[in-house]
């Protein structure tokens, strides 16, 4: 806020939940005129206006959801200056009529909000973002240049700052950690066990369950649906209707989980997600980790569960295939897609691989992730990794991960006899593991940077440098001991009451319950256990708007609950 009021452009990475938006919206009401904040979906546009005007905010969007009429009103609003902010998609901006309505406006500040999608190396490249600079460049007098994301590496912070002309910019890196979201990769389960029994456990709160294909998503929402749990399910296949009765089902807390293709979910404002499954992997960390961080938001606990089995792998290597056909970036696509297999195979912190990737500093351990709740136990695997370094080497680097552990396991499948594979002396090494012991084994080579996979197609193993001291004797290989899992807390019963009373006023003004109060400001409200509304002005999250709009309703809930228990 200070580098916009100072007038510098600003690039501004965070994670989600920081507070992205009122970085730029503060200092839009300061700056006077208009801000233009380009955005990526309606969704997004409705709910920070709906906030804003919450709030007695002049601030409106103009999309294709709206009546000519009210596109006209909104319009004419605008030739006025009564409005302070404007949320529009990119692709508004190709409009010749738009273009010269905004031109006719006082526009102080371009606020671009995720702005990752400039970057044809980002995990969610729109070509209408790069419709920004040219807009901005026929304005008649330069504006601001705000630029906002979650999500983006070193390369695409590069490619922001170049796609938007900004002019010696601020950089603000507030760092990649969630530290209240939890992080765990579970191999091996069954996904659709385990999801029925995870949501059946968390009844209470809100979820949202992640598939790589509309398919999964149907199967698995008709599923949960004749188990009598209350889900919704959103995907491009589904009508606008019904994407938008989903929507407002699992905003409005009608649903407890809704299960989603990555079609759903960038702009959500919604703050009470509980828990996040990912029932396949995402295609990267990138994906992965905008999809996960929308657990949480409110700064309460959130699980990050994602569920993995090689099958995901060959799921999205085919999506980056049929994706395009540019050589480049599909080979761009799979060396991040490694990355995110990396993740899923890591013995170590889990939180500590995303914000190295990010490029971050974080230490070791987290105590709030899978590996680290699992204690890291090391134990001493040096042997294991020069039997797998030598039969890398012996197969002279040519050939995959499943036909090293044939090798290893001693297969005599007429591949490995046809290419003599059965001489080498590596044969047969660990006959008396299973084969996907040995292939797990590998990719944690693999994740912790002793073995790489060749961006290709077919990928083929190679050794790192780090690999060669080991064989040579000269290092020890350590890994960490299994994952387990992390049991939910259940919430006390006065936080029910509370929750069941910000349903009924959400429901009566037709809000979504997060706008009355966060889960957060519940829960603070359960430890400050206000008398007063100079008191309740103490709870996180209660401000002198919504104390006079709710503050005599939750006192007098919190005296009911009073009563109850003595």
């Amino acid at each position: 806020m200070r580098s916009l009021l100072s007038r510098h452009d600003t690039v501004a990475i965070m994670p989600t939940g920081a507070g992205k938006s009122i970085c730029f919206q503060v200092p839009a009401l300061v700056l006077g005129g208009l801000t233009v904040v380009i955005s990526p979906l309606i969704s997004l546009m409705k709910d920070q206006v709906d906030a804003l005007r919450e709030q007695g905010i002049p601030a409106t969007y103009i999309n294709s959801t709206l009546t000519l009429e009210q596109q006209n009103e909104r319009q004419e609003a605008l030739r006025s200056g009564h409005i302070r902010l404007l949320y529009v998609a990119p692709e508004k901006l190709e409009s010749t009529y738009f273009e010269g309505l905004l031109g006719c406006c006082d526009i102080r500040m371009v606020a671009v909000d995720e702005a990752h999608c400039l970057s044809q190396w980002g995990h969610d490249f729109r070509p209408s973002y790069r419709q920004i600079l040219p807009f901005i460049q026929n304005l008649r007098r330069r504006p601001l240049v705000s630029a906002f994301t979650a999500t983006a590496t070193p390369e695409v912070q590069e490619d922001i700052i170049q796609l938007l002309g900004l002019r010696s910019p601020d950089v603000h890196v507030s760092g990649f950690d969630r530290p209240n979201l939890y992080f765990e990769v579970r191999r091996g389960e069954d996904k659709k066990k385990f999801v029925e029994a995870y949501v059946k456990a968390h009844k209470n709160e809100s979820g949202i369950i992640y598939c790589a294909t509309r398919k999964d998503v149907d199967k698995l929402y008709t599923l949960l649906a004749k188990k009598g749990l209350a889900v919704a399910r959103y995907h491009a296949g589904l009508t606008d209707p019904e994407r938008t009765k989903a929507q407002d089902d699992f905003l409005y807390d009608n649903v407890q989980a809704i299960v989603a293709t990555n079609a759903f979910g960038m702009g959500i404002d919604k703050s009470n997600v509980r828990y996040v499954l990912h029932y396949n992997m995402p295609k990267n960390l990138e994906a992965y980790y905008q999809e996960a961080g929308r657990a949480g938001r409110d700064g309460e606990p959130g699980a990050c569960i994602l569920l993995y089995s090689p099958q995901d792998t060959q799921t999205q290597r085919y999506l980056i295939d049929v994706s395009t056909e540019n050589e480049e970036r599909k080979a761009h696509g799979l060396a991040k897609l490694q990355k995110m297999v990396d993740y899923c195979h890591t013995p170590e912190c889990l939180r500590h691989f995303i914000i190295h990737y990010f490029g971050g500093d974080s230490p070791a351990t987290c105590d709030n992730c899978g590996s680290c709740k699992a204690g890291l136990t090391e134990r001493d695997i040096t042997r294991d990794a020069q039997m797998v370094f030598s039969c890398v080497y012996r197969m002279q680097e040519r050939f995959g991960l499943t036909l090293v552990a044939e090798v290893l396991k001693g297969s005599t499948s007429q591949r490995v006899r046809s290419m003599h594979f059965d001489s080498l002396s590596t044969y047969g090494l660990m006959k008396e593991r299973s084969l996907s012991d040995i292939k797990l084994l590998i990719q944690r080579f693999v994740a912790t940077d002793y073995l790489a996979l060749t961006e290709s197609k077919y990928p083929v193993l190679c050794l790192k440098p780090s690999a060669i001291p080991v064989l040579k004797g000269q290092k020890k290989v350590l890994q960490a001991v299994p994952v387990e899992v992390k049991k939910q807390e259940t919430p006390p019963a006065l936080f029910d009451h509370l929750r069941a009373l910000r349903k009924e006023i959400a429901t009566r003004e037709a809000i979504p319950p997060y706008v009355v109060f966060s889960d957060a400001t519940l829960r603070d409200m359960c430890n400050v256990l206000p008398t007063t509304l100079d008191e309740m002005l103490e709870v996180k999250g209660v401000g002198e708007l919504k104390l006079k709009k709710y503050g005599e309703e939750f006192l007098a809930c919190l005296e009911e609950h009073r009563s109850e228990a003595s």
